[in-house]
């Protein structure tokens, strides 16, 4: 029920009240990201089976993970404005149908020479991908309580998460390392149906339950948006703007470093761990889980931290210092022949390295009131898959060359770069002075003496 004065408030632009229907919209949208995010991650997770499956190099299956990266960077902002004009339910159902789409198309390559059409199906995945990364914030204000936005959009953003930790650690069990290239089919084809079934039956819900928004607006800054006339907006201004604001623009090259270097991680971890442990495939995955959920824990506490002391400039920076560590000790502890020992690195650089995401956003958001957070988190998103494919590739190319302790120093640099960087960054709170200067404005009043 609206208490009496968000009644008041609302009479002039309907009722306020929060709809029943948005935990049921928020966990759906989770679920099929989860799905998506788990394609992303089910070739690299076991590299170096889907290698002699298919008779290609390290490499190509190494471009099955970048493929999601490389189609984010041009299709950002046209979904973003596809998003503005059309609306959440055109965007959701175009992304849980590309989804499973992939996931069925992947279905027909089940023989060794048919690598193409796994491709072909992987492309289709990460198109859906970007038809999702950027729905988070935006599910949250438009059918949660300005109480609950923050709660849903980060359940919204750890069906992700979950996606990539399951993409880690279901492969490994379900396509176990055997010599009979047809029991390997068998295998994999498992793997696939099951992945296709689900992605279908979630793309049928999305159909059912999904709505544009609900019938009432659940807040006031929803009520009032949506009784506005909706203005043109200009990406490309807001962008030329946000590359202006120079504090704006160090944090995006230094989030781009962090999440470059996670996701090389997370794409080579499958042939660095197996490099050291051999017959490990299912350990590495397990390695990548824990890198995974302790990033999770992180994020989760970074962000808690966040809302209690608005200390946006020293928590990144000491959290990008603690990735710097985490990955320095993983290095050098990698070859040690324990893998209790990679366990605990990897997880601690987990840790830092995932909760540093979200401090991220929230910190870009605070430098760039008042544009539109969705461009904002776009851009450190599109500096990050830049980043990520360039780290990749380079470590990728290291590692054969130089041994796997080459590729993880050549992170550990970047990574002292990022800090170094984030170090300059001034700490220019416009979101923080915004809501400061409303509540002084509401004290000078006279009537509030």
């Amino acid at each position: 029920e609206p208490r009496e004065d968000e009644r008041g408030a609302g009479a002039a632009a309907g009722e306020v009240r929060v709809s029943r229907r948005r935990w049921a919209v928020v966990l759906l949208f989770s679920s099929y990201s989860l799905c998506n995010a788990f394609q992303w991650i089910q070739y690299g997770s076991i590299n170096n089976v889907f290698v002699r499956f298919y008779g290609v190099s390290t490499f190509a299956i190494d471009w099955l993970s970048m493929s999601y990266m490389l189609t984010y960077i041009p299709l950002l902002f046209p979904v973003a404005w596809l998003l503005d004009k059309r609306g959440l339910r055109l965007i959701a159902l175009v992304g849980s149908a590309l989804n499973g789409l992939g996931a069925w198309v992947k279905l027909g390559s089940l023989r060794p020479h048919l690598f193409p059409v796994t491709v072909l199906g992987q492309v289709i995945c990460s198109l859906a991908q970007v038809f999702i990364l950027g729905m988070p914030s935006r599910i949250a204000s438009v059918w949660f309580g300005s109480r609950e936005v923050s709660t849903a959009c980060s359940i919204a953003v750890f069906g992700n998460q979950l996606g990539i930790a399951l993409g880690f650690l279901v492969p490994p069990v379900l396509v176990p390392n055997v010599e009979d290239v047809e029991k390997l089919a068998y295998h994999i084809s498992i793997m696939f149906f099951m992945t296709a079934g689900v992605a279908t039956a979630l793309f049928i819900l999305v159909v059912i339950v999904f709505r544009e928004k609900p019938p009432y607006p659940p807040s006031r800054a929803q009520a009032l948006i949506q009784s506005r006339p909706t203005e043109e907006y200009s990406y490309v201004q807001s962008i030329v703007r946000l590359l202006r604001n120079a504090n704006f623009v160090l944090l995006m090259v230094t989030y781009g470093l962090n999440a470059g270097c996670f996701y090389s991680l997370s794409t080579l971890l499958n042939r660095m761990v197996i490099h050291h442990y051999p017959g490990e495939e299912v350990n590495a995955g397990r390695i990548g889980l824990t890198i995974v959920l302790s990033g999770m824990a992180g994020a989760l506490i970074s962000g808690l931290w966040l809302d209690r002391t608005k200390t946006y400039k020293q928590t990144t920076l000491v959290v990008y210092i603690m990735s710097l560590v985490g990955m320095i000790v993983y290095t050098f502890t990698l070859s040690l022949g324990h893998l209790w020992v990679v366990f605990v690195t990897a997880g601690v650089l987990g840790f830092f390295m995932t909760g540093y995401l979200p401090l991220g956003f929230e910190f870009a958001a605070e430098l760039t009131y008042p544009e539109s957070e969705g461009t904002s988190s776009g851009l450190l998103n599109v500096s990050a898959q830049i980043f990520g494919i360039a780290f990749t590739i380079s470590q990728g190319q290291i590692m054969d060359h130089f041994g796997t302790k080459a590729g993880n120093l050549f992170l550990c640099s970047f990574l002292f770069l990022g800090t170094v960087m984030t170090a300059f960054i001034k700490a220019d709170l416009r979101r923080q002075q915004a809501n400061v200067e409303s509540e002084h404005t509401v004290s000078k009043s006279p009537f509030n003496p």
